[in-house]
């Protein structure tokens, strides 16, 4: 079975190029207000992805800018959590501590990756499994 990666919108094209001449599918993830894709919340046993990639300001919004329904990172974090999902989310090393300040309860399966890393990073994840 091809192993699958979603990801949210802005997420590089020379990365998803590289991921499916690879041999792997991508999928578009929606953060519930871009519409890019799939909503990130009815990922399932069904629909289940083997990582998920995203720029870090694609799930971050500050309290005040959340609208009544929003998804925000704490759903995204539950679905990594519950279905074991890594997420790497793309933010330049030196940004990293600023980064992961801006979250609480970051699971494990959250990765903070250099976007110079983000192939690397995601091959090492499939070539695991």
């Amino acid at each position: 079975m091809r192993k699958s990666i979603g990801y949210f919108e802005g997420t590089g094209s020379p990365l998803l190029a590289e991921l499916v001449c690879d041999g792997y599918d991508t999928i578009p993830i929606s953060n519930g207000f871009d519409n890019h894709g799939m909503n990130v919340r009815i990922i399932n046993n069904e629909n289940y992805m083997d990582v998920l990639v995203g720029c870090i300001h694609k799930i971050y919004a500050t309290e005040d800018d959340l609208v009544s329904g929003a998804v925000t990172y704490q759903d995204v974090f539950h679905v990594c959590r519950t279905f074991n999902i890594p997420l790497l989310l793309g933010v330049s090393r030196h940004l990293h501590d600023k980064a992961r300040a801006l979250f609480t309860d970051i699971p494990d399966v959250v990765q903070f990756v250099d976007p110079n890393d983000m192939l690397d990073t995601v091959l090492g994840i499939l070539e695991d499994e």
